[in-house]
């Protein structure tokens, strides 16, 4: 029963990652797609391209802070799929209305409360969980004064220069940008799912005397170092698939709603998205990509004035970004209940 809960664990997590498609991976084309710089299907395969590549770029820090949120010597398969179940159902809803939420925050928050159901406060480490949801108000934040530091540069290094042959550059420059984010985006956000499923490995074959080379998490001086080629094949590949599929509601609210956006603000908002995330993965801090370029589009949106960005827009969206965590934690422990009570295990 529990490798059948384990193999239920793997698909849901690619199907998460799916739907994280719908929800993430179109913050990295949103602008590119918006300026008309690239053609919908064209960017998505920019930036599935980038995704991939930032296997071959980044470390798995990302992956080893969220196979680490709750101790896995103290939880059950059962307390991960609640989890993953919620992060699902959360996400889903957000899609549904077009509102971009965090993957990152509701995977969280489903892995937490989940194993607060299970044991207790005990199991989950809360330094972990605080830093995390710190960025919840941090990342857009620091991604709207990156990108307004960095449109303000980019002003006045072209303030000489000829509107029409610059309007040309940027566009060229963005792909540039584009390319940066995709593969920031890569390194944090498709690292978060192959956690969870290390989590699970690890549950599984917790005190196993042997175990198989398709489960073999190496570990180097206590954190994840290397994982199955099997889970980074799975995960950026559904990533790529769900952008493709479902990902336009949020290019639209991204591309367009907050503020209207030419390939100078793409450059901006994107390149200083970029070098958050590049941060951000470099301490194993798992960030929202959501709110981290909402921030940047607002940062280059008050380069022109305050009143060019849409502040009712993002004021929803912020409602949407505190609510996640907390509701995904109680949805994920709803779901262990209901789980543990119909299946008789916990």
């Amino acid at each position: 029963m529990d490798f059948t809960i384990l193999i239920t664990i793997v698909v849901l997590a690619f199907a998460f990652d799916l739907i994280n498609g719908f929800h993430d991976a179109a913050n990295s084309i949103a602008t590119v797609v918006s300026t008309k710089v690239l053609t919908p299907f064209q960017a998505v395969l920019w930036a599935a391209a980038f995704n991939w590549l930032a296997y071959l770029v980044f470390e798995l820090n990302i992956v080893d802070t969220i196979a680490k949120i709750v101790d896995t010597s103290a939880i059950t398969l059962m307390v991960i799929l609640a989890g993953i179940l919620a992060a699902i159902i959360w996400n889903l809803l957000t899609w549904y209305l077009g509102i971009p939420s965090s993957s990152s925050h509701t995977l969280v928050g489903g892995f937490a409360g989940a194993a607060i159901a299970f044991t207790g406060w005990d199991v989950v480490h809360a330094g972990k969980i605080a830093v995390i949801a710190a960025f919840i108000f941090l990342a857009p934040l620091l991604g709207m004064f990156m990108s307004y530091m960095l449109s303000i540069a980019l002003l006045w290094i072209s303030r000489k220069g000829n509107p029409f042959r610059l309007e040309k550059r940027f566009k060229g420059f963005q792909l540039l940008s584009s390319a940066l984010f995709s593969l920031g985006h890569g390194g944090n956000d498709a690292q978060k799912v192959m956690g969870i499923i290390a989590a699970a490995l690890m549950v599984y074959f917790n005190g196993a005397h042997e175990v198989p080379h398709w489960a073999q998490i190496e570990m180097v001086n206590g954190k994840v170092h290397d994982i199955p080629h099997w889970i980074v094949l799975g995960c950026y590949s559904a990533i790529a698939m769900g952008t493709l599929i479902g990902g336009w509601r949020i290019v639209k609210t991204m591309g367009s709603k907050i503020t209207k956006l030419t390939p100078f603000d793409g450059v901006a908002a994107e390149g200083a998205g970029a070098l958050l995330l590049f941060g951000t993965e470099a301490f194993g801090i798992p960030v929202s990509t959501t709110h981290t370029i909402t921030g940047a589009i607002m940062g280059t949106g008050l380069t022109r004035r305050v009143t060019a960005v849409r502040w009712g827009v993002t004021i929803n969206l912020l409602y949407a970004w505190i609510l996640t965590i907390p509701v995904s934690m109680l949805l994920a422990a709803g779901l262990y209940y209901l789980l543990s009570a119909v299946t008789g295990i916990s």
